[in-house]
């Protein structure tokens, strides 16, 4: 990954915590690794564990942000969250997977919250 794209993901997981806080999710961990990869963030929304991933992108030549989070990758996400859930003990908590796309445009980004974009897949 260059520099250039790792501080552009950097920014733009920021600027979805902020957005998030806004609008009432407490942002309990970013970047949550375990040796079968990485959550972008998990946040609380009331009872339920929100597991979100954050895609960015500087047009949409290749398609929109949210186009990036194909089946295969809800299905890592799906095992993470899992992984999640079980080293922290919690089982039986109400859980959703949402996604956050920014476009950066060139004054403002554009965002759009996906709330339960996807369902847990095997």
């Amino acid at each position: 990954m260059t520099r250039e794209r790792h501080l552009k993901g950097r920014a733009g997981e920021e600027l979805a915590c902020k957005f998030l806080r806004e609008r009432g999710l407490e942002v309990v961990a970013r970047n949550f690794r375990c040796p079968i990869g990485e959550i972008d963030l998990v946040c609380r929304d009331g009872e339920t564990v929100v597991f979100v991933e954050v895609k960015s992108r500087k047009s949409s030549s290749f398609g929109l942000p949210q186009e990036a989070v194909t089946v295969t990758k809800q299905r890592r996400l799906t095992r993470l969250a899992q992984w999640y859930i079980k080293a922290n003990r919690l089982e039986g908590q109400r859980a959703r997977f949402d996604v956050v796309a920014i476009m950066w445009r060139e004054k403002e980004p554009e965002i759009k919250w996906i709330v339960n974009a996807f369902d847990a897949r095997p």
